[in-house]
This record gives structure tokens, C-alpha cells and sequence, in this order.
């Protein structure tokens, strides 16, 4: 395989990296109503694993998250409010609500954003093992110190009390304006219960971003179970965190003991359902938000493990923090980004430049390569090897091109997760018609910028290729990536405009180079032929 070929496998793996996750597992669109409403006996026939459940193994202990859903579509009991969100718990002591007043995270109909989705277990939702205990504590509503919050940069503290037959259960819950609360949950009596992390938010559609639950232990390991891939159900200790999320924001619990034990189930759609074992008395904390480096920072260090990053976690932190400290110089997102793809490319520059010197190299010798398969055509092994003494000689390494490539993907994919997961983007302006980084230009100039720019950088490239169909494929790609990030985030799409930009750069630089130094040989050559000329006239002379 030529340099060129091989590069055009890595742009079609790359093209494939973009799209492919979206098209194989597209968002999880809603059931009807009309399915949702079925009979309860048919889908605990049809499947026993459908609920979102909570279930003692040795007895066997199985309950329909259906009853608990029901149960908690309560009237609001607390409401307490700010400049920033309002949040309410309903009448089984659960946080039925927050909705996010800033206009910046708005969704795309330009609704203010609710963190709790109507279906599904709420945060604070407790389920006891027993049966009994269990259909009273979804059925008898709880008691509050106060209905209406009002909460300032003094923490709120609110007091919800269920009495039982057999016991009471009071949650005493701590409110401050930044998100995050602290939770204590007592049960007068010592009976197994459940407490629930809560469905993930879903305020955001999938774009190439995984949504899910997360659990981050005290080994500084994470476990992402993404909707769609719970399995078996599956157990944690030593949890600093847990956490259910979508692109921007999460539910998150934390300040366990280490020895909680932490279960993440799964419910109808084989989507993650996180709950732990409480103690009878039962300390934690809680945050629901937005997942900004910043808030979550300062609440506790721990919480910024919560921002997903997948595979390029090792390198997304990092560029986040050097994002993050440039934007504390030039105050806009847009330049932030901007300088860094520029602070990238001069650290990558001596890779970059080595591969495009490389492929100058092939590509000069290539008349000579195809003179040699002419030559060799029925001999395989003499055409190997006069081919690499080829190389030898113009001192061109075959895969110097692609290698230097290759070793910048995983830099390129680290920026790539920063850029789509960075929610400081979220009402973000960058300059005239860009005004919001988080979604896609509107009036759709960055797209056809980076589609330009990338067709404007093949012509400068050189390239040897032999099949004219791929020939044709290449030349088409600026066309097929424009296509792709037309919806993509407007940040991403200008980081991928300036690279581009910097690549023509840098090519430029590199062919004028070759020119210039093939300009002197040239000279040089006709220089010693006009000189052998001299000499063999003076030679005729003398004769």
C-alpha cells in the first residue's frame, strides 16, 4: 500500500469514528403512550428483568418499577428557588424537579432545561426489601419543616418525615445555591432500604457523546455503563462517586463510606439504574447540575471525575486545564479555543513537518517507483528490493508519512472530547454570527470554511496515487466531511477550520521549501552542464 492509500484508510476510520456510533445506536426515541399503558401482568410475563428494580437475590425479591413510577407522580411538597433553578421534591420525599433558569443552557426549542425526566426513579427515591413496609412507603405521603425556599448564599436545611406503621423515615436535606446538597436518611427502625441515584437528565440528544451512568472508585477507576449496554447487575465498594448523566449534565452522589455497596441495575431498555444499600442512618451528598469544571471544583475536587472524557481521559483532562487557563486570558471561548489548536499544532509541528518533508520525498521519486514495477512486473521479490534500495538512496521513508500522522489522532480525538463535552461552551459567544459554541452554525459558514480549507489543503499535498477511483473518493471527502459537520458544535467546527488552516500553513511552508531547494539543484545541474560546455570548447580550441 502507497503513503496515500494508507492515509485515506485513516480519513475513512476517522470518518467512520464520527458517524458511525450515531447511525449503529441512534437516540433511544420515546414508547407510545398506548405501550407504556399496557397490562402490568403481560410485562412481568413477557420479561421479569423490565423494571427498573431492586432485588435481594437469595429471596428473590422483584418489584415493578411501574408501581414505584406511579407512586411517585405525587403532587410537589417543597419548592425551593433561586436566581439559578428551581427545585422541588414531591409527597414521597423524592426531587421530582430542577429546572435550570439560565438562559444560556436552554434547550433547542429554547425551554428552560428540566434535569429530571418525567419517567423513571427520582433522586432521594427509597425502596425497602420488605413488601409490606414497601407498599406503605410508596403510598403515605411525607410531612416538611417548610414548603417554600427561598435560597441565598446561606444553605437551607429541610426536614421530610414519613411515619410508618412499623417505622418512621426522616430525610434531613441541606440546600446551597451552587447545586449540591447533604443528605441524611434515617430509618426509626433497622430495615434494608435502597436509596436511588436517580435517571440520568435528558435534555440533550446523543451526538457522538455517551450518555449513561458512571461509577468512580477510590482507585481512581471509572466505569461507564451506557444506556442500552446494562447487562448483568453489578456491584461496587470503595465508590467516590456515582453518577447519571448526559452530555452537559449529570446526578451525581457522593461521600460514601467505603464500604457501601454500590448496584447498578438495569431496567427495560438495558439502561443503567444506580441505587446502594443504606445504613440506618445514612450520610452522603448529592449535586444536580451542569457538569462546569469550575462548580463541580469547588464543591469537591472528586466531582470533576464526573466529566466523561472515554478513552482520551489521559489527555482531555490536561487540554481542558490549558483551555480553561487560556480562556482566563482572553475571556472568550471562541479565542481560547483558537489559541490552543495553535498551541498544539508548533508542539506537533516537528512530527507534522517530518511527514510532509517524507511525502515530498515519495512524491518525487514516484516516476521512478513506476519504472521499477515496469522493470519488475513479474518479480515481486527484485521489485521489493530495488524499491527499498530506491528509498535508501533518496533517504524516503515509505511510512514516514503516516506515522507522524498517526501519533497525532489520539491528540486530535482528546480535543475532539473536551470540545464536545465542555459545557462552559453552552451560551458561549465567539464572535458576530457565532453566539452559542455549544450548537451548530446556523448560518452554516464554519462548515463550508472547513470544507474549503480542507479541499484548498489536498491540492497542496502531494500525492502519488495510481487508481483513479481513489483519486476520486479523496478529492470527494472535503464534501462528505462538510456534510457531517454541518450539525456539529460550532467550537469543534472551528478548532477543525483552524487546524486546517495551520496544516495549509505548514504545507505551504514545506513545498516552497522543496521548490527552492529543486530550483538550486536545477541550477546547479544547468550551471556544470554550461561549464562541461566551457571546458570543451576551450578543449576544441586548443586542439
Amino acid at each position: 500500500m502507497t503513503p496515500n492509500q494508507r492515509l485515506l484508510i485513516a480519513v475513512a476510520l476517522s470518518i467512520l469514528f464520527f458517524v458511525a456510533y450515531t447511525a449503529i445506536f441512534p437516540p433511544v426515541q420515546p414508547e407510545p403512550k398506548e405501550a407504556i399503558q399496557t397490562s402490568k401482568s403481560v410485562e412481568l410475563k413477557q420479561d421479569k428483568s423490565l423494571t427498573q428494580t431492586t432485588y435481594d437475590s437469595e429471596a428473590g425479591h422483584d418489584i415493578s418499577a411501574e408501581e414505584q413510577i406511579s407512586a411517585n407522580a405525587s403532587n410537589t411538597l417543597v419548592t425551593i428557588k433561586n436566581s439559578k433553578f428551581i427545585l422541588k421534591i414531591d409527597t414521597l420525599g423524592c426531587i421530582s424537579s430542577k429546572l435550570l433558569l439560565q438562559d444560556k443552557f436552554n434547550d433547542k426549542e429554547n425551554h428552560h432545561s428540566e434535569l429530571i425526566p418525567n419517567e423513571g426513579a427520582k433522586p432521594l427515591f427509597v425502596r425497602f426489601l420488605d413488601e409490606t413496609i414497601n407498599k406503605e412507603a410508596t403510598s403515605i405521603p411525607y410531612t416538611t419543616s417548610v414548603s417554600d425556599v427561598t435560597l441565598g448564599d446561606v444553605p437551607q436545611k429541610i426536614t421530610l418525615t414519613q411515619k410508618l406503621s412499623s417505622l418512621t423515615v426522616t430525610k434531613t436535606l441541606t440546600f446551597y445555591a451552587d447545586g449540591h446538597y447533604d443528605a441524611v436518611v434515617n430509618t426509626s427502625v433497622d430495615k434494608r432500604h435502597f436509596i436511588y441515584l436517580g435517571h440520568r437528565p435528558e435534555i440533550t440528544k446523543k451526538l457522538m457523546t455517551v450518555v449513561g451512568a458512571m461509577v468512580y472508585t477510590d482507585d481512581d477507576i471509572v466505569t461507564i455503563i451506557a444506556d442500552g449496554d446494562s447487562e448483568n447487575r453489578k456491584s461496587f465498594s470503595g465508590v467516590e462517586l456515582i453518577s447519571a448523566f448526559d452530555q452537559y449534565s449529570a446526578t451525581i452522589m457522593y461521600g460514601f463510606t467505603k464500604d457501601t455497596n454500590i448496584v447498578v441495575d438495569r431496567d427495560r431498555d438495558d439502561n443503567p439504574i444506580v441505587y446502594f444499600d443504606a445504613l440506618q442512618t445514612m450520610k452522603f451528598n448529592g449535586y444536580l447540575g451542569q457538569k462546569e469544571y469550575k462548580v463541580l471544583n469547588s464543591i469537591n475536587p472528586v466531582l470533576t471525575n464526573a466529566i466523561e472524557y472515554g478513552w482520551f481521559t489521559f489527555a482531555s483532562k490536561p487540554l481542558f486545564q490549558l483551555l480553561s487557563f487560556l480562556h482566563g486570558i482572553f475571556g472568550n471561548w471562541g479565542w481560547s479555543i483558537i489559541a490552543l489548536t495553535l498551541m498544539v499544532r508548533v508542539l506537533l509541528y516537528p512530527l507534522t513537518y517530518k511527514g510532509m518533508v517524507s511525502m515530498q520525498k515519495i512524491k518525487a521519486i514516484a516516476p521512478k517507483i513506476k519504472e521499477l514495477q515496469t522493470k519488475y512486473k513479474g518479480d515481486p521479490q527484485r521489485l521489493n528490493a530495488a524499491t527499498m534500495d530506491m528509498y535508501k538512496k533518496h533517504k524516503a521513508n515509505p511510512l514516514g508519512g503516516c506515522l507522524p500522522m498517526l501519533l497525532q489522532i489520539p491528540v486530535f480525538f482528546a480535543i475532539y472530547r473536551v470540545l464536545l463535552n465542555a459545557v462552559e461552551l453552552q451560551g458561549a459567544p465567539w464572535i458576530l454570527w457565532v453566539q452559542d459554541l455549544s450548537r451548530m452554525d446556523s448560518f452554516y459558514v464554519l462548515p463550508i470554511l472547513m470544507g474549503a480549507s480542507m479541499y484548498y489543503q489536498q491540492r497542496l499535498t502531494p500525492n502519488n496515487f495510481t487508481d483513479p477511483m481513489q483519486e476520486k473518493v479523496f478529492k470527494f471527502l472535503p464534501v462528505i466531511f462538510t456534510f457531517f459537520f454541518v450539525t456539529f458544535p460550532s467550537g469543534l467546527v472551528l478548532y477543525w477550520v483552524v487546524n486546517n488552516l495551520f496544516s495549509i500553513l505548514q504545507q505551504f511552508i514545506v513545498n516552497t521549501q522543496f521548490k527552492n531547494a529543486k530550483d538550486v539543484e536545477v541550477a546547479v545541474h544547468k550551471h556544470a552542464i554550461r561549464e562541461e560546455e566551457k571546458k570543451h570548447k576551450l578543449d576544441k580550441k586548443d586542439d
